[in-house]
């Protein structure tokens, strides 16, 4: 079983709660606190695409932009030798470090996603 649901461009978790009998989860990769639960995955499922239909069309009402999943810059703390090699691996390259990252992300999820 996947470990998440996707939907109109959203993901969502997918929990257990052996105490409730039931499963739920919330969305993931945005600030707001989406949930929903079920007591079946077919349950979850639809409780979690009409979460999304609801968080979408509550931002449109109130005239907010809904949120994007991962808008797509993050900070990674690596350390000060790792920041280093890479940012010298970079300089070799002639290309920069956001380059060498994105480069180093692509290759490692090609082989293990």
């Amino acid at each position: 079983m996947s470990t998440m649901l996707q939907y109109r461009g959203y993901y969502g978790s997918i929990e257990a709660s052996p105490e409730d009998n039931c499963l739920f989860g919330k969305l993931q990769f945005i600030r707001s606190l989406v949930s929903y639960e079920g007591e079946t995955v077919a349950e979850l499922t639809q409780a979690f695409h009409e979460a999304v239909d609801d968080y979408l069309v509550t931002c449109e009402s109130l005239k907010h932009d809904p949120e994007i999943p991962c808008k797509g810059s993050f900070n990674v703390r690596v350390g000060h030798d790792l920041h280093l090699a890479a940012s010298v691996a970079a300089t070799r390259q002639s290309i920069s470090l956001n380059d060498l990252t994105r480069k180093a992300l692509s290759e490692y999820l090609e082989h293990h996603a």
